[in-house]
């Protein structure tokens, strides 16, 4: 890949084309969008002098929510990333996944 094909924020050069009209991809969007709506109505909680329980609930439920858009993408990324190197014989996709789970599980 060119210099200008590496992820300016991860440095990263590797891509996972997700089709817009599939499933996962659709599933994984509207995750992300409802956890968007619910991180905009703690702002609202907040500006509106809620009781600090009841904000406390709702960023447990935003932390549940990214737990489980977390599984549904790892799952993803298991499937098929994983599956795809490994069959390549791209033995170092392993040392990568045991590295994310190492962030994800902190």
């Amino acid at each position: 890949m060119e210099e200008k094909d590496v992820c300016p924020c991860c440095n990263s050069e590797k891509h996972k084309y997700r089709s817009k009209e599939g499933k996962e991809y659709k599933s994984l969007v509207s995750r992300l969008n409802r956890i968007e709506g619910q991180v905009r109505g703690v702002r609202n909680m907040l500006e509106d002098d809620r009781y600090c329980i009841d904000i406390l609930t709702q960023v447990s439920a935003i932390q549940s929510a990214l737990n489980a858009f977390n599984k549904e993408l790892l799952g993803q990324h298991i499937k098929g990333c994983v599956v795809d190197d490994i069959r390549d014989g791209k033995d170092e996709v392993v040392d990568e996944l045991v590295g994310a789970l190492q962030k994800l599980m902190k």
